[in-house]
């Protein structure tokens, strides 16, 4: 795509008012507002994935990266996982896409393979129904916990503006990763 072809707006299929799935509400309170933007920053990559199909959601970035749409799914299903499950609530549960032999397990695994596609979907919906069910039940966004992985501790508004960072960025790598896909752009 060159620069002379490239459109910004509706017509690089922004998503108009009327069909964006994002609040702009005004959210009260500090954690309504977390929950807002991470909120927010997780329906920005439902919507960056939407319509395409298994081979698009592999298609890798800029080599040697290993970074594509699924890989970012499977990647923040992990994430997910991490700081809800195993940080906040204390699950002892092995993580999802990960492994101790294979750094980036959440990247190299995501393939263009509809059962891949499917389990990764499936898994980031799950932990993102799981840490919303958390979050329903949070009070005290002041409270420690302790890591299970290193032993330090951390306060749970650490933890959930942690979470909104990760999507923040990886959100932006979405942005690029879409528009070199078909040349939707922004949002």
């Amino acid at each position: 795509m060159t620069s002379e072809q490239r459109v910004v707006g509706y017509g690089g299929m922004w998503a108009r008012p009327e069909e964006d799935p994002r609040q702009a509400g005004n959210p009260v309170g500090e954690l309504a507002t977390i929950r807002e933007y991470l909120t927010n920053y997780r329906r920005t990559l439902g919507l960056k994935c939407e319509g395409l199909t298994p081979e698009q959601l592999a298609t890798r970035s800029v080599p040697p990266s290993t970074m594509s749409l699924l890989g970012l799914v499977r990647h923040l299903a992990k994430v997910e996982h991490v700081w809800f499950q195993l940080a906040l609530r204390g699950v002892d549960e092995p993580r999802l896409f990960w492994s101790a032999d294979v750094r980036d397990v959440d990247f190299d695994g995501a393939v263009a393979d509809p059962a891949v596609v499917a389990e990764a979907f499936a898994a980031w919906e799950s932990q993102i129904a799981a840490a919303d069910e958390w979050l329903d039940r949070a009070t005290d966004l002041g409270a420690e916990v302790t890591l299970s992985w290193n032993g330090e501790k951390s306060t749970v508004r650490d933890i959930l503006i942690h979470m909104i960072e990760e999507y923040a960025r990886h959100c932006g790598h979405a942005d690029l990763l879409r528009e070199c896909i078909d040349g939707r752009t922004g949002q």
